[in-house]
């Protein structure tokens, strides 16, 4: 379990999140959302243990983040954040194989390779593995990053009682629709394999197809948490955004509306070819 006890973060006397108590359970996936400012990525880098609360504690299985040592949160949690530069000339692979090779893991060993390539091929990637990584777009850059946080769990070594935690910040922001559906669905398997997922998104269907639980900001507070049906209402959500938002409703005659059947909302004999990756969820 990881959680947010009473966190405060506060930068040049603004408050960035204020008395914050947060939960992500194991085996689901928890989505974050709010509008531009609201807090999603400072609170993303509070539970990663990236940015230290003024005030309040991040506990991981009971114990604060700040009793871990960089190596011993680096077999625990992998994070991928919303923008990530790299100024060497790497090659795909090599980027998600610096998951397996973090400070405090072992040399890489041929199952950490197993493990990278299958994570190249967890988000569709595999013709990739040897093209210069900054000659990718931002969508195929941003999968790169999700499957070096995949190989980092899948590689690290744990304790059978040390939970582990995957934390994606807007990961689908530059992805298209059937790579959405595609990370997200990595994102629902490793919740499945008992491994806490959280999650900020900006789009509200995504979170309600693929979300256990919601937790809406507003100004740096919880405004709400709990299922997308319990949540997403016409009232909740146009306070949280500051702006008139309709659930379930159609628009004007003559305006287009689109929602694509993700994979999460198929029936169950459509996702027969479901691909799973099982080193990734040992």
């Amino acid at each position: 379990m990881l959680e947010a006890r009473a966190v405060t973060v506060e930068r040049r006397g603004r408050k960035l999140l204020d008395d914050v108590y947060v939960k992500v359970p194991p085996g689901r996936v928890t989505a974050i959302v709010g509008a531009n400012g609201s807090g999603k990525s400072t609170l993303m880098k509070a539970l990663a243990g990236e940015m230290k609360p003024c005030d309040g504690d991040v506990l991981l299985d009971g114990r604060n983040l700040k009793a871990f040592t960089a190596a011993d949160l680096a077999r625990r949690r992998a994070m991928v954040p919303q923008a990530t530069s790299l100024s060497f000339p790497f090659i795909v692979i090599e980027v998600v194989r610096l998951g397996a090779s973090v400070p405090g893991f072992d040399a890489i060993t041929t199952r950490a390779h197993a493990i990278a390539e299958e994570a190249l091929l967890a988000v569709d990637l595999a013709a990739f593995r040897e093209r210069l990584y900054y000659e990718l777009s931002g969508g195929e850059k941003q999968r790169v990053h999700i499957a070096r946080a995949l190989c980092q769990l899948a590689a690290a070594t744990r304790g059978p009682q040390d939970s582990a935690m995957l934390l994606l910040d807007e990961p689908t922001a530059s992805l298209d629709l059937p790579h959405q559906a595609l990370v997200l669905d990595q994102a629902r398997q490793q919740a499945e394999a008992g491994r806490a997922v959280a999650v900020v998104l900006h789009d509200l269907n995504l979170a309600a197809a693929w979300a256990d639980e919601l937790i809406v900001l507003k100004s740096g507070r919880v405004l709400a948490r709990g299922a997308p049906a319990a949540v997403f209402n016409d009232a909740l959500l146009s306070e949280a955004y500051g702006c008139p938002i309709r659930t379930n409703a159609t628009p004007a005659p003559g305006t287009p509306y689109l929602l694509p059947h993700l994979l999460r909302l198929l029936p169950h004999a459509a996702r027969r070819d479901r691909r799973t990756f099982p080193s990734l969820l040992s």
